[in-house]
């Protein structure tokens, strides 16, 4: 079996996961060794509790990240005496020019806070009261949502609106351009109903904030917003 060795690189892996998005990043610091080879194929992970103190991280939290690998085909689970949690022997994107996927997704993640934030922004200051009813339904929908296809349509409808509610036709035209760049991107990893839930928890928390003119706390909860997704694709891709 494949040992780790513990060097610079690897220790880096392994050090505490400052929240707010303790989940996303566990995520990418994960990923990212695994692209890198840092976490060889075949090598196996420490013992969940283990991983979970190196980390400082609730092991309810690590679960749903080793889960989000998992389902991605980054790692493989196996029970039993000789069982664990190990790097999948090959590693999904590993044929891909990652260099340049990784350039292409940095210029939509970028085009995206940039559209987002402005639009969030602007729908503090001058969304409408049955605008923002439309976006407390759409959240509503999310949370019934069972298949994910549904979830991202509505998703996708939700952050629109929101564009919508800033009464900006160049922005709506905008955030329609960057959500279908989204969505090409989304594709490529995984969604446990988890990290769902928590992202639908975020949108009935922007729609609060909008409802109550705060700017500077729906831009800092939708950069909050991104940065799960930024933070997921950066160790995926």
């Amino acid at each position: 079996m494949w040992v780790m060795a513990r060097d610079a690189a690897m220790e880096s892996v392994f050090e505490p996961v400052r929240p707010p998005t303790t989940f996303e990043e566990t995520v990418e610091r994960l990923g990212t060794a695994i692209r890198l080879g840092l976490l060889a194929p075949g090598s196996r992970l420490p013992s969940e509790r283990s991983l979970a103190g190196q980390l400082r991280i609730s092991r309810s939290t690590l679960r749903l990240a080793l889960t989000t690998l998992i389902q991605s085909g980054h790692l493989v689970s196996s029970r039993g005496r000789t069982g664990g949690t190990f790097v999948a022997e090959q590693p999904p994107l590993a044929e891909r020019d990652a260099g340049v996927l990784g350039e292409e997704a940095r210029a939509v993640l970028d085009y995206r806070v940039a559209i987002e934030i402005g639009a969030a922004t602007l729908a503090a200051e001058r969304a409408d009261a049955e605008q923002l009813d439309r976006l407390d339904l759409l959240a509503r929908k999310m949370a019934g949502a069972s298949e994910f296809e549904y979830y991202r349509r509505v998703d996708v409808r939700f952050h629109i609106g929101m564009a919508e509610a800033a009464h900006s036709p160049r922005l709506v035209r905008a955030m329609t351009e960057v959500q279908g760049q989204m969505s090409d991107l989304i594709t490529l990893i995984a969604h446990p109903e988890q990290v769902l839930i928590h992202s639908n928890e975020q949108h009935r928390q922007l729609v609060a904030l909008l409802r109550c003119h705060d700017s500077a706390g729906a831009m800092q909860l939708m950069r909050e917003h991104i940065s799960g997704t930024e933070h997921i694709l950066a160790g995926l891709i």
